[in-house]
């Protein structure tokens, strides 16, 4: 009895809901906030302010422009050029005349020129964030004690119940209460092409994606309203949005230095440290022989000079400028010089379907008439006419007096630009009555001064239909006819369209409801985004490449699949391997790295989140990534890939600054191109390093020969600066623009752990020919004093015979080193096939070269900076069988294969 009782006993308590808010009823969702429909009283709307903050996505505060700055002249190469400067500054206060004021004046410059230009560089890369903060409405309709007021978004707090109508940005995550024909365009945050039927309904699928933000009744801070109107209750604002995760997650990203700039700091760490260690072993030798603490002091600098190639930097910096603005002439625009070099170690490109793959646009791709009829025909006529007045656009008046636009659902917009368009276009009748589309009837239907047409989903159509129009006969809908027309449709949907039906009927009453019913089927229209045409041959050239290409999309994966065929990224017979954002999230860093492993793949329905995931899966087995997109939800894994490279011309502002390189044609195959830019770049870099390193063996023998055999001191400190930073510099700068060879993409891509200077880089540039360039030119300095009467072991006190000497030295150095610029340009290759001409700066630098150095040895202000005195003819001549005999050994070398070559 008192367990009845009990159990027949009022509750006396109220049950919280437990589900999320996509589930619950509109009631429940309302009671979960503890708000109503007429909206929050404006004292719990500012208690709610102060415990919850503005609505307003804020990120970590970045580091000040000045740090910034100074960080660009404090890395370990920076400060090695510091020192050396600071060191040529104070020989010349204690020896004012030396020239060595000039020589730091000159690494100064070097300093500022490459700290600033990196600075820009990373200033812009900065600005991705702020540009993702301005695809928020600053302003929004909001219901406050029953009265529509408008307020500024960042006022917005859970709980609130805003207004939104067509043509609006979403403020912040709302869950819908009330809605009218309610469409919303979510590509940018989702990267689904199709905008999404919303409604108030509950949503218990326990299988949306992400907490639900896929569901039918869920909108999204920073969403496009397409159509309808709605009043959605706020459940998460600034930072909790997921608008503001994707804010977050690309904020947090860090941009990770380049391969090219790993291996920079490197080698610049190695010969630096090689430098101080020799140039600190050779003061303590000249010391301990009992030479002067200033001229001991005097070749310690010049050892540090020698070794440290203070052209490297700006060599460097100028080659990958020229490099992006041959690739801007082919429409890829490089926001980040490094990425140059990085793309052509590309060996997995993720990319995003639409919009990049895709023309983001949905277009009619198939027409199907019953009888295959043509569109001439009674049936195609019919079509034109629905096609032309059965929909939910409005005219815009556009900046012209007679241009019109069109706003409303894209695949309407698609219809009414087909149907007024082609030949034998129908009028445009006037609308009396229709009832609009929804997620229950499917179908949107339109009385007109005689007819009803209706259009909507295959099955939502059908049952209305009695009759079809075959060709120019309208006839009973037989069993047969029902069987053809659902098999067609679903060829259609298995290409990856969206199929629409379309029926008409004649209208003799005002009242819709009764005349929605009893028409014609007239036919079938399949939409599609389509692929973009230049794709499937950059998917081929891509595969020659040895790179692969995964497609890494929020669309569904039907749609997914159905373009990687068209586009030939999966054979036409082939079974993909695909993987939705449910399946990844069950997946541990290990499954997906191997999961990666798996031929035909592709990633559907994913997040930014998890987009980035895959990013970092590829990095983890080595892969040199680049990640294409257009869209905010891109903006994360453009950021954290190897390299990122947006859709200009459709793409967002911040996709565009979130990337490396922009496509301004928005064209995949432009990828192709500048893939083999990078590649190009690379070994043009290894080209100029090796012929830059190449100089500083005949440069730092002289003080070797000095300390060990009490010689003349054979080159002078400034005179080495007349070389790294004066006649290396031009031809450096033509090795670095010569043009991508003919195969270099039939090759696969380089290793990620190839590097730039390698070992036999430094063997074949210090070994072999800095070796034989400072053997010619310590043969030609001997000639020089030994003609004017010198000899081995005697003390030099004629200054003329000096200057002399040093001029022959350096002029024998800078000779040499036109004779290395054809043998580094050729590389492999025999040097007979290649061409002058194909390098427009490799001439203009040989000149540049010669007439630098005929300034410094032929004119009053060249000898007095740098210590020279004019040469005889003969002296010249002298180089020449030098020069030739090493263009001719490093050709036996390399038809003999007695080295290796990089």
């Amino acid at each position: 009895m008192s367990g009845s009782a009990f159990a027949s006993a009022p509750a006396e308590y109220t049950e919280v809901a437990a589900m999320k808010i996509h589930q619950l009823s509109t009631d429940q969702a309302l009671q979960s906030l503890n708000s109503f429909r007429s909206g929050l009283p404006e004292a719990m709307s500012h208690k709610r302010r102060l415990e919850f903050g503005p609505n307003r996505v804020e990120v970590r505060q970045k580091e000040s422009p000045f740090l910034a700055l100074l960080h660009q002249f404090t890395h370990f190469f920076a400060l090695l050029l510091w020192a050396t400067a600071a060191f040529a500054f104070l020989h010349e206060y204690y020896n004012p005349g030396s020239g060595m004021g000039v020589l730091g004046g000159a690494i100064l410059l070097v300093l500022l020129v490459n700290g600033v230009f990196a600075f820009i560089q990373e200033y812009k890369a900065e600005h991705a964030i702020g540009l993702l903060l301005q695809l928020l409405p600053r302003s929004v309709k909001v219901l406050r004690d029953s009265q529509v007021l408008e307020v500024n978004a960042e006022d917005l707090v859970p709980g609130d119940m805003v207004r939104i109508s067509a043509g609006d940005k979403v403020p912040a995550d709302c869950r819908v209460i009330e809605s009218l024909e309610l469409r919303t365009d979510e590509s940018i945050l989702t990267g689904e092409s199709q905008p999404r039927t919303k409604s108030s309904e509950p949503d218990h699928d326990t299988h949306i994606e992400n907490e639900g933000w896929r569901s039918s009744n869920i909108i999204l801070a920073g969403a496009l309203v397409i159509s309808g109107h709605a009043d959605a209750l706020v459940f998460a604002t600034g930072i909790r949005t997921e608008f503001g995760r994707v804010v977050r997650l690309t904020a947090e990203v860090k941009r990770e230095a380049s391969p090219l700039q790993r291996e920079i700091a490197q080698l610049s760490q190695r010969i630096g440290l090689l430098s101080v260690i020799i140039g600190l072993v050779f003061y303590l030798l000249g010391r301990m022989a009992g030479l002067p603490a200033t001229e001991t002091a005097l070749f310690a600098i010049g050892v540090l000079v020698a070794n440290v190639p203070e052209g490297l930097l700006p060599t460097v910096t100028l080659s990958l400028a020229m490099a992006a603005q041959r690739m801007a002439r082919r429409k890829a625009i490089v926001r980040h010089l490094p990425s140059v070099e990085t793309l052509g170690a590309v060996n997995v490109i993720c990319t995003d379907k639409t919009g990049t793959l895709t023309e983001n646009r949905m277009s009619i791709a198939q027409i199907e008439i019953p009888g295959e009829a043509s569109i001439q025909s009674v049936a195609g006529q019919k079509l034109l006419m629905i096609a032309r007045n059965c929909h939910e656009v409005e005219k815009i008046n556009g900046p012209g007096s007679s241009a019109q636009q069109w706003r409303g659902d894209p695949l309407d917009i698609s219809l009414v630009t087909w149907s007024s368009q082609v030949s034998g276009a129908p009028e445009e009748l006037s609308k009396l009555d229709e009832i609009p589309f929804d997620s229950d009837r499917r179908r949107v239907t339109t009385l007109h001064p005689g007819w009803v047409f209706t259009k909507g989903a295959l099955e939502a159509v059908l049952p209305v239909c009695t009759c079809i129009q075959d060709k120019d006969v309208e006839r009973f809908w037989t069993g047969d006819d029902k069987n053809h027309v659902e098999s067609s449709a679903r060829e259609m949907a298995g290409k990856g369209l969206r199929v629409l039906a379309f029926a008409s009927g004649m209208s003799q009453k005002a009242d819709l409801k009764s005349e929605d019913r009893e028409l014609t089927f007239v036919g079938l229209i399949g939409f599609q985004d389509p692929p973009r045409k230049e794709v499937p041959d950059a998917i081929r050239k891509c595969a020659e490449a040895g790179i692969r290409v995964v497609m890494v999309t929020g669309d569904h994966p039907d749609t997914a699949v159905a373009v990687a065929r068209q586009i030939g990224l999966i054979p036409t017979q082939a079974m993909p391997n695909v993987i939705t954002g449910i399946q990844l999230r069950h997946l541990s860093e290990s499954q997906l790295q191997l999961t990666l492993d798996l031929p035909d793949l592709i990633f559907a329905r994913v997040d930014s989140t998890q987009k980035v995931d895959i990013v970092r899966a590829f990095k983890r087995k080595r892969q040199v990534v680049a990640v294409t997109g257009d869209g905010v939800n891109d903006a994360p894994a453009l950021k954290d890939a190897d390299i990122g490279i947006a859709m200009g011309a459709s793409g967002t502002d911040v996709a565009r600054e979130a990337a490396d390189i922009v496509l301004m044609d928005n064209n995949f195959a432009t990828i192709v191109t500048a893939v083999e830019e990078g590649r190009a770049v690379f070994k043009n870099i290894r080209k100029f390093l090796t012929y830059i390193l190449t100089s500083n063996i005949p440069e730092l023998v002289p003080y070797l020969l000095f300390i060990i055999f009490k010689i003349p001191l054979p080159l002078t400190v400034i005179q080495i600066l007349a070389v790294d930073l004066g006649t290396d510099l031009l031809p450096a700068l033509a090795l670095g623009a010569d043009p991508p060879a003919e195969d270099v993409m039939k090759e696969g891509p380089r290793p990620r752990n190839e590097r730039l200077a390698s070992p036999a880089l430094f063997l074949r540039a210090y070994l072999f020919l800095g070796m034989f360039e400072a053997f010619a030119a310590m043969s030609i300095w001997y000639y020089t004093l030994y003609r004017g009467g010198w000899r081995f072991g005697q003390s030099l006190v004629n200054d003329s015979l000096y200057l002399e000497s040093t001029t022959a030295c350096l002029t024998a150095i800078v000779l040499m080193q036109i004779a290395n610029l054809f043998v580094c340009r050729a590389g492999r290759l025999p040097l007979k096939p290649l061409k002058l001409n194909s390098n427009p700066l490799l001439l203009p630098g040989i000149a540049f070269e010669l007439i630098l150095l005929l300034i410094i040895t032929y004119t009053g202000l060249g000898n007095l900076l740098f210590g020279t005195t004019a040469l005889p003819w003969q002296t010249w001549l002298l180089v020449v069988p030098f020069a030739l005999a090493l263009v001719a050994v490093n050709e036996i070398a390399k038809s003999k294969r007695l080295c290796h070559f990089p």
